[in-house]
């Protein structure tokens, strides 16, 4: 008891220190504030005007009336206490959509730690006599926080100050729901604490672990104060003291990690259900919005939402808002995430006409040409839109000759024409002609890109070839099939999408770009046929509250999707999920995980699709029904580097096959590092990309081929109709490329590039090398169209393929037509 009355004093002693520090603090901070000017934007379309907010819509519990709650302890407290307990069981079911921004990573945080509560606990180094403290600290803690708030009580009823009497009385209500909801989860659950059954931690065995009732009562309690008064002290005291008591029970051994995090979790929503009900806005505190309301996502503006259409890959749009973004005019763009909405690229634009709003020099120049074509392209989007919209985007026709032998098999000999949504080609005359076309109603978006695709036959692989297939992919050898030629008709990016509460939900084929590069990405790119998938894509980024938004603002893509071709197994499915976050505006870093599971031989169960999220250990010893597939990690960065950051930008790709991060052993990963100049010292208009790649990894799992970019189970892992989804460089190889570009306008453009690749001779035997240089050109000719022109010579020597070097030339031309879109 002497212990317990120390700090039961400490902490009165340390919220009544607080409080009144921060009194001050907060009054004078109400006084300061300013109204912000308006934001004139640099478009002359857009009319600005002064009138006056519309009311903030109240979403979630209805408050009490402006007269106050009863702030005295008696009767209605149990009914209060009832009326709480209705409200917080029946929360999921008013959910909204734009809250999946902070309950997927709160899932993805408690999935992780489910999957390693048993490693965790068990490999704390804490001796016995040290458990028994934190288990005193965790006791005393929370009773303290409790005295402390019971102080407050009693000293406003002393005082008559209606604000401290509030306080003790919500963080009790809090607490005592927090309570009542642990204690009911802890019975249901029934889960084994970490000292009971060697860490095992084994749910509906009769035990009380999960949730922690001291985590959820310790946040209960200290979110309330801090709202309460919500100055920076009186946050890092109660905030501070609740994780310390969190801590503490996974330091005693008490609970696992997640046990602790949920109940956390618990306590913060409690606390805030008893404030957003009961505070009395008159009487002090601050403002504690729900998070779709921080959002702006009001029923009111979520039914306003309109449909967006993706812009396809191939665009020219991406190559200029990258640049722009590289010379400083934009600075929420995420690059490693594609594609984006139109309505997103236009938000993008505005951005960067902000920025340059005022400037006229020569070192605006270039970032000013690109921004007026941009604006012109997107010249319905900034001016508000339409409801209804149908628009023929594109229509198209290219034609490609190859002179000599090319390489069309990007899973074991790599590919002359690289990153070309998997279009067949073969030595002779190759043809797709092509439309594009959109048509958005409210919030509902159509979108379909179709083409006819021509390719000339080629002969079936010889028996050597077959052969040596047979081992480097550890399947049968197949039966010498020659190649058909190619006259099709197929659909590239064709789906359906809704635009709901920020996120837009597609269903289709869809095409995605998940790395900082131009020229390769490890986990998803356009160099194979767009799958089928559905996919849910925040549409614009968005910020975490508390000390999340340290982090900066966050961007969530997520699918789940059916490759196609596949032979062993056959009717895989793949899903992915990539979070990103630009802590600076000038880093962004992302990370990201995919996992190829069912098909033929394992079955898709919810156990299986549950542990492909959750588990981050070997599913080698699990039966097919619950076997979660094979899981690959990613993380990518890019950096304007200081003192040069409209100069240079470094950036770097990556992926690891069997841990659950490259970042957690390098040496295991496959990496896409690169640098990029969108301007040169007294060449403005000239830039320069330099990209490397290697899956070649120095470890004995890679040998044959056997690591990136294959499984055991998996053999065709990674592809879509025979195409890698991935990076062009395929198994075992290491390459580079590099590419100059000089820009006549924001449009017209001149490209030289050169590319090498080497193949590991212990995958393909005698190895191979393959080295190109290429020309590229692009120019807008007035009424809507555009020609491109491509010339490309190969080189590339594979003693398996043909007894001595190759050589090919493939030339392209393509002419695009962009009408008008039709609105009304």
């Amino acid at each position: 008891m002497r212990r317990g009355g120390k700090g039961f004093v400490l902490s009165c002693c340390l919220l009544a220190a607080a409080e009144a520090a921060n009194q001050h603090c907060w009054a004078k901070a109400q006084e300061e504030k300013v109204v912000q000017p308006l934001r004139i934007k640099k478009s002359s379309k857009k009319e600005v005007t002064n009138e006056p907010a519309a009311p903030r819509v109240q979403i979630g519990f209805e408050k009490e009336s402006s007269s106050g709650p009863d702030n005295s302890l008696g009767p209605h407290l149990l009914k209060d206490f009832a009326s709480d307990q209705k409200q917080i069981w029946t929360s999921p079911f008013h959910v909204r959509m734009v809250d999946a921004d902070w309950l997927l990573p709160l899932g993805l945080a408690a999935g992780g730690m489910f999957a390693t509560d048993t490693e965790a606990s068990k490999h704390l180094s804490i001796s016995p006599g040290r458990m028994n403290e934190f288990k005193t600290f965790s006791d005393y803690g929370v009773a303290s926080m409790a005295g402390a708030t019971g102080a407050l009580y009693l000293w406003g009823q002393l005082t008559h100050d209606d604000h401290k009497r509030e306080t003790g009385l919500l963080a009790g209500e809090a607490a005592f729901n927090s309570l009542a909801v642990t204690y009911a989860l802890k019975y249901a659950f029934g889960r084994e604490r970490p000292l009971e059954d060697n860490y095992r931690g084994r749910f509906w065995q009769g035990g009380d672990s999960f949730p922690s009732e001291h985590a959820a009562a310790a946040w209960s309690m200290a979110s309330v104060v801090a709202h309460e008064y919500p100055g920076p002290l009186t946050q890092m005291l109660a905030y501070g003291l609740a994780s310390a008591v969190s801590a503490s029970r996974v330091n005693a051994r008490q609970h696992f990690p997640s046990d602790v995090l949920i109940g956390s979790a618990i306590g913060w929503f409690t606390g805030w259900q008893a404030y957003h009900k009961h505070h009395d806005p008159e009487i002090g505190g601050g403002e504690w919005e729900t998070y779709a309301e921080s959002q702006g996502e009001a029923p009111e503006r979520t039914s306003a939402s309109k449909g967006s259409p993706y812009v396809e890959l191939d665009s020219w749009i991406y190559p200029a808002l990258e640049r722009l973004a590289a010379l400083g005019y934009t600075r929420s763009e995420f690059l490693a995430m594609r594609p984006w909405t139109r309505s997103e690229c236009a938000r993008l634009i505005e951005e960067a006409g902000d920025q340059l709003v005022g400037k006229d020099d020569s070192e605006s120049e270039e970032a000013n040409r690109i921004y007026s074509a941009l604006e012109e392209a997107f010249e319905g989007e900034l001016s508000g839109g339409n409801e209804r919209t149908i628009r023929l985007e594109s229509v198209y026709a290219g034609m490609t000759e190859i002179n000599g032998p090319p390489l069309n098999d990007s899973y074991h000999f790599g590919q002359t024409i690289i990153n070309n949504y998997g279009r067949p080609y073969q030595e002779g005359f190759n043809s797709y002609d092509g439309f594009s076309g959109y048509g958005t109603e409210g919030r509902f978006t159509v979108y379909m890109r179709g083409e006819y695709q021509h390719a000339p036959s080629a002969p079936a692989y010889s028996q050597t070839i077959r052969n040596a297939i047979a081992v480097m992919d550890a399947n049968p050898v197949q039966p010498a099939i020659p190649i058909p030629a190619a006259n099709q008709f197929r659909l590239l990016d064709t789906y359906i999408a809704a635009n709901v509460a920020g996120w837009d939900l597609a269903f289709g084929k869809q095409s995605l770009w998940w790395g900082p590069g131009e020229g390769s990405a490890l986990l998803f790119s356009d160099n194979a046929e767009p799958i089928y998938m559905f996919r849910a894509s925040r549409i614009g980024p968005f910020t975490l509250p508390w000390v999340f938004s340290r982090l900066g603002p966050m961007k969530w893509d997520a699918f789940l999707g059916k490759l196609s071709g596949n032979e062993f197994p056959p009717r895989p499915l793949i899903h992915g999920e990539k979070i990103s976050f630009k802590p600076t505006p000038n880093l962004e870093l992302g990370f990201s995980r995919t996992a190829e599971m069912g098909g033929a031989g394992r079955p898709l169960t919810f156990l299986s699709l549950f542990r492909s999220y959750t588990l981050f250990t070997s599913g080698a010893n699990l039966p097919p029904s619950g076997n979660p597939g094979k899981r690959t990690g990613g993380f990518d960065f890019s950096y304007r580097v200081p003192f040069v950051r409209n100069w240079l930008t470094v950036y770097a790709d990556s992926l690891a096959d069997d841990d659950p991060s490259p970042l957690a052993n390098p040496p295991r990963a496959a990496f896409n590092p690169g640098i990029y100049m969108p301007q040169l010292p007294g060449l403005r208009k000239l830039e320069l990309r330099v990209e490397a790649v290697y899956t070649e990894l120095p470890i004995d799992e890679s040998a044959e081929g056997h690591f990136v970019y294959f499984d055991g189970h998996y053999h065709d892992l990674y592809t879509n109709k025979n195409n890698i989804i991935g990076s062009w460089i395929g198994r075992e190889g290491q390459g580079m490329q590099a590419s100059s570009t000089y820009s006549f306008s924001a449009r017209d453009s001149i490209q030289f590039g050169f590319r090498h690749a080497k193949v590991a001779k212990d995958f393909l035997p005698g190895g191979e090398t393959v080295s190109d240089v290429s020309a590229k050109t692009e120019w807008c000719l007035p009424g809507g169209v555009s020609v491109s022109a491509w010339v490309q010579y190969e080189k590339w020597r594979a003693p398996l393929l043909a007894p001595g070097p190759r050589t090919n030339w493939t030339s392209a031309v393509q002419i695009e037509f962009y009408p008008h879109s039709q609105s009304w």
